[in-house]
């Protein structure tokens, strides 16, 4: 009796799986190393700053505060002049184009350098967050193993994206927050089935490997949370919800154009975070809670902490710190600067309602708890991503309907007047929609003036319908034809349906008609400069093979005819050229060049 082996060879989606569950495993383990990094460098640098500056004495040492956060910076110069491009800003938005564009081939160094020069950054009290990063450097892992098997593009984005959601779930202890972490912003909500449970299996194991060093305790504990008079709160926070929404948008828009005015800013890039840092170090003086991550003050402010003055005074320090830290040319993320704020909104707003209307609020913190989901949910136009990570993190279901209300909410009133989230407004100004995905933005990068059949065949609009027969019978594989008037310009387009109407009338009667007589004159045109993207919807819209390219609108002269099957054929030949482009890159980073 032979033996099958074949039955023991793992299937792809097993295969997939067992990758899966190597990719949660290191997530997990670069989560405690990267976390320990950044404790070490507060350790070392910010505690050991404070203490070696006396600042915690008060008085005239406070003045030294600033040169704790400039020591962080001036340890990222070598970094960044090693790695020009590659070390300051806030680069989570170039992560993205790698993957949903760039076919997700990311250097192992970014899994070393994102370490280092976000530890520098958060370690020593700039404003930023750690959670872009770990979810950068867990992609980056997960993309060094497609690489190592070679895997297709799409298949690619998957191992990245179940990194991704390996290193969320490992630093909030909340596994399905990192699922949806990792389909809503970084896979953009397109995701099979397969892929889904590939981030559900990543994501569980980092959970349980960080959950087996650090224990079960969440990044910040969250106190229970109960809903006073339900009828009464729910309009409460849905006027929460609102002015969550408006602030996400004032803080993208801020973060943006603090980070423009640093870029036109001509100070050489290595000096610029130090500015940065500099003024980091001027607020804390007076408001220390903005240094760092914040989540101390944040876990203070859950507990009703705080007063509405200092709080709503918080709400837009943090705003700007964040901006001038990661526009400055910091390294970090804005996902921590998001809870910070969002706590710091939902806090005052408690304070306030819960002054007004003491019988029938909760205290201040549930409203700070619900404010944390509602305002990342706002600024990452991702709602699930809020709705879980509050729940996981709580445990309990009493939130869930006002963190679904809120979140919701806040997102539609953030999506009203900013249509990007704080990680896609850099493809809007390339002109790149990133949620169409890579095969849109290659339709969009190619003209149809490359795609078009130059070859055409005109007939005139006084030509009769016997000689318009001849045409078509000699022209085999043509079935459209431009109709041009005297003077060549194109008055109309002729078909084959066109003159199916009148075949069944006798051939006397046939030759009395005139091409110009029974074309169409409401003709759908192209020009050259047009997208093969915008030429696809036209055939799909109107389920047709060919459309007649003039040079422009005004002067209707036919330059060509574009078919379906060119556009088809000039995208496969895109699509073939960056492929050979991205092996060849795969090649020489394997070979170490």
């Amino acid at each position: 009796m032979k033996l099958n082996l074949q039955k023991f060879i793992p299937g792809e989606n097993t295969s997939l799986l067992i990758i899966a569950t190597v990719i949660g495993l290191m997530a997990g383990i670069l989560n405690i190393v990267f976390r320990t990094t950044v404790e070490g460098v507060h350790w070392l640098v910010f505690e050991g700053g404070h203490q070696l500056l006396g600042i915690n004495e008060g008085g005239w040492r406070l003045l030294l505060l600033p040169l704790i956060p400039m020591t962080g910076m001036v340890l990222l110069i070598p970094l960044s002049l090693l790695f020009p491009g590659e070390i300051n800003g806030y680069t989570f938005t170039k992560f993205l184009r790698k993957v949903n564009l760039e076919g997700g081939y990311i250097k192992a160094k970014t899994i070393v350098l994102k370490i280092i020069s976000t530890a520098l950054t958060i370690g020593t009290g700039n404003s930023a967050g750690v959670e872009g990063p770990i979810a950068a450097i867990s992609g980056a892992m997960g993309s060094q193993i497609g690489q190592i098997f070679r895997v297709s593009g799409s298949r690619m984005k998957v191992y990245i994206a179940a990194g991704c959601a390996g290193g969320i779930a490992g630093m909030f202890n909340a596994p399905i927050a990192g699922i949806f972490f990792a389909s809503e912003i970084v896979l953009l909500g397109t995701f099979e089935i397969s892929s889904f449970a590939a981030l559900v299996v990543a994501s569980g194991i980092s959970t349980v490997v960080t959950r087996a060093y650090y224990g079960t305790t969440p990044a910040f504990s969250i106190p229970d949370y109960n809903m006073v008079n339900a009828f009464a709160e729910l309009p409460l926070y849905c006027i929460l919800a609102t002015i969550v929404g408006l602030i996400a948008v004032l803080h993208i828009r801020i973060f943006y154009w603090i980070r423009d005015k640093y870029a036109a800013c001509s100070m050489p890039a290595q000096l610029k975070p130090l500015t940065g840092a500099f003024l980091i170090g001027c607020f804390a003086m007076s408001f220390p809670q903005i240094m760092g991550d914040g989540y101390h003050f944040i876990e203070d402010v859950l507990n009703s902490g705080g007063t509405f003055y200092i709080l709503f005074i918080l709400i837009f320090l943090k705003i700007v710190a964040t901006a001038i830290t990661l526009g400055s040319g910091g390294a970090g993320g804005v996902f921590a600067p998001a809870l910070f704020i969002g706590a710091m909104i939902g806090g005052a707003y408690g304070h306030l309602v819960n002054s007004l209307f003491p019988t029938i609020t909760a205290n201040p913190g549930a409203y700070a708890t619900v404010g944390i989901g509602a305002f990342l949910a706002a600024s990452t136009h991702a709602p699930m991503t809020a709705i879980f990570l509050l729940f996981e993190m709580t445990g309990n279901y009493k939130i869930i309907i006002p963190i679904m209300l809120t979140s919701i909410i806040g997102t539609m009133v953030a999506k009203r007047f900013s249509h990007d989230s704080i990680d896609t407004v850099d493809f809007t100004r390339e002109g790149i929609n990133i949620h169409e995905g890579r095969e849109t933005a290659i339709m969009k990068s190619i003209r149809v003036g490359k795609a078009i059949t130059e070859d055409v065949d005109f007939i005139s609009e006084r030509a009769n319908i016997n000689h318009l027969l001849e045409i078509f019978r000699i022209s085999k594989d043509r079935f459209y034809f431009p109709v041009v008037d005297d003077s060549g310009r194109m008055t109309g387009i002729i078909s084959m349906q066109d003159v199916k109407n009148i075949l069944h009338r006798a051939e006397e009667e046939r030759v009395c008609y005139l091409v110009g007589g029974i074309c169409n004159r409401n003709v759908i045109t192209l020009t050259p400069d047009d997208s093969l993207y915008t030429a696809m919807k036209l055939f799909d819209l109107k389920g047709i093979e060919e459309i007649p390219v003039v040079e422009d609108m005004e002067n209707k002269w036919v330059v060509g005819m574009l078919k379906r099957r060119d556009v088809i054929a000039a995208y496969n030949h895109e699509v073939l050229k960056k492929g050979i482009s991205e092996k060849a890159e795969t090649i020489r980073v394997t070979c170490g060049e």
